[in-house]
């Protein structure tokens, strides 16, 4: 932890400093003290900017950017500057993730650490956190177990656990499509529970698997995997890529023109993969954690309005929000508890509700006591080839699902943290 009085020297590896002022309303919270120059607090970001998941890491860390940006121009965290230091976790090496957590922490000393996309990389970067006694916070790995059964009282997670996801769009999958889905899955964590929960979702309704198929990582080429899907003759074909491989197996999925004889769908999609994809092949029932159209709710439009700034015109996804309100999760834990103790910010964010100009949502959102998994609002809608008003508006949002009713309880997520003495 760097210490009053230490001077604060500009390096390369000082990736955000005082920002420029981003006119946003006010928060609840009081930043009213002035930054001083002498001292800074220190955000190390673990997080792919190369690799399949390179563009959902990139625009989480613009997200972020924004946050720190924003929260300098009030005067910092308890005082002192925010300084942001990046490392590329890559999309899926585990090693590489926990050497550069490693690094952030035991060099760099920093005093929070964020990340990952890719969620076994989440829950890597989350043991050592833990070892290291460093508040996390998780901005877009979704697997339930990093605050489920592997869950830390120092990891936070803001977006929502897979079971949540499949709980939110299960009943309309068996509304519009049918009951037989076939599932394609990425073979690692986030697959393998995201189908699990789908499974689960499904079967309360009636639906049933009758297929399925692990696909690596990076895949580029699904059209066997797409043959023995049309051969099981689904009512859906479930897509539960993520990235690159979302963006190749919808694409080729349309190109065999498998749209015109099943329901393509999913549980997480995101306005990346869409906005990969041709227009013809942007169809299908999904689910997304965050949308930039929201008409009067609070902190959305200005939130719109200075990513459009920072991405030549194009306004923020999910992974934008994620990363910001990551950041902002930092900096109000430190101010509720007044410290940058860790144990003392954990405690501090139990059932913490955010201000409405972070949460960004018509139900609000909130960290879950006991669990430290961030509850919010889903939007469940369809794609669409072009945006009648704006060419970004690719999702049509059909129903807003508050995420109280859909994620489970805290007995079923299996969370057990385990509090310092």
């Amino acid at each position: 932890m760097t210490k009053d009085g230490q001077l604060w020297r500009p390096t390369r590896r000082r990736l955000l400093q005082a920002g420029a002022v981003l006119g946003t309303a006010q928060l609840a919270s009081p930043f009213v003290q002035i930054a001083r120059a002498a001292d800074v607090v220190k955000i190390g970001m673990d997080n792919p900017l190369t690799g399949t998941y390179a563009a959902l890491g990139k625009n989480e860390l613009i997200g972020a950017q924004m946050a720190a940006d924003e929260i300098n121009a009030k005067g910092g965290i308890l005082g002192r500057k925010v300084e942001l230091l990046v490392e590329d976790s890559t999309s899926g090496d585990a090693g590489v993730a926990v050497q550069k957590a490693r690094k952030l922490i035991d060099r760099d000393q920093v005093n929070f650490i964020i990340g990952n996309v890719n969620s076994a990389l989440a829950q890597a970067i989350a043991n050592v956190a833990n070892e290291k006694s460093v508040f996390h916070v998780v901005p877009g790995g979704h697997t339930d177990s990093v605050t489920g059964k592997d869950c830390h009282w120092n990891t936070f997670r803001v977006c929502n656990t897979t079971q949540t996801e499949a709980n939110a769009v299960a009943s309309t999958l068996v509304k519009k499509a049918g009951k037989k889905w076939y599932y394609l899955t990425p073979d690692y964590a986030f697959g393998h529970t995201l189908q699990a929960g789908l499974e689960a979702a499904g079967a309360k309704l009636g639906a049933t698997k009758v297929g399925g198929a692990l696909t690596p990582l990076g895949t580029t080429d699904f059209s066997s995997y797409l043959i023995k899907a049309q051969a099981a003759n689904p009512d859906v074909i479930i897509f539960l890529q993520a990235g690159d491989d979302a963006v190749n197996a919808l694409k080729q999925a349309v190109q065999f023109g498998l749209d015109k004889r099943f329901h393509l769908a999913g549980a997480q999609q995101e306005l990346e993969v869409l906005e990969g994809l041709p227009p013809e092949a942007r169809v299908g029932t999904w689910v997304f954690e965050w949308y930039w159209k929201q008409p009067k709710v609070a902190g959305v439009d200005a939130f719109v309005a200075e990513t459009r700034k920072r991405t030549g015109g194009k306004v923020p996804t999910a992974r934008h929000y994620f990363g910001h309100t990551a950041i902002w999760t930092c900096a109000l834990a430190a101010e509720q508890a007044k410290t940058l103790d860790a144990v003392k910010m954990a405690k501090a964010m139990q059932g913490f509700q955010l201000p409405p100009e972070i949460a960004m949502m018509p139900d609000g959102a909130f960290y879950r006591a006991g669990q430290n998994q961030m509850i919010g609002d889903l939007y469940v809608g369809h794609a669409q080839s072009k945006g009648a008003d704006d060419p970004e508006d690719l999702f049509v949002v059909d129903q807003v699902v508050n995420g109280k009713d859909v994620s489970p309880t805290l007995e079923e997520t299996m969370c057990k943290q385990d509090w310092p003495a």
